[in-house]
């Protein structure tokens, strides 16, 4: 999966985000999870769990009844995919674009943003 490009739904990024914090899971499990945030049906659920298995997104296996659900693409390649998608799409190819818009809208916090400063001063280094 790491060398084709994945297109996820919003519904299925939110599956994925349980899958990756709480790591292999049951659809109830899942679906109570994202049913903390808003209201969904487990059927619903079930099926964007049925079709992101079909997609190749999520790996099940059967444990009785139940049937186990992994994510089968690592949250770093998700996340690398959808920047570059985000970036070259909506900011032109622009970092300072997108850095730019997202601290100016959103507040962060001393400890990230002298993280921020400890990155750039780490690449401005040639380290990696």
């Amino acid at each position: 999966m790491s060398k084709q490009k994945i297109k996820p739904t919003e519904a299925e990024l939110e599956v994925l985000q349980v899958l990756w914090n709480k790591g292999p899971s049951t659809v109830k499990i899942v679906n109570e999870k994202i049913g903390e945030n808003k209201t969904v049906g487990y059927t619903t659920t079930l099926k964007i769990m049925q079709i992101m298995a079909e997609k190749g997104l999520v790996s099940r296996i059967k444990d009785g009844r139940n049937h186990i659900y992994s994510a089968a693409v690592a949250q770093n390649t998700a996340q690398q995919q959808l920047l570059d998608k985000l970036l070259n799409g909506v900011f032109g190819g622009s970092a300072k674009k997108l850095v730019m818009q997202t601290l100016g809208s959103n507040k962060a916090t001393k400890e990230e943003l002298e993280e921020i400063k400890n990155y750039i001063e780490k690449l401005e280094g040639g380290e990696s």
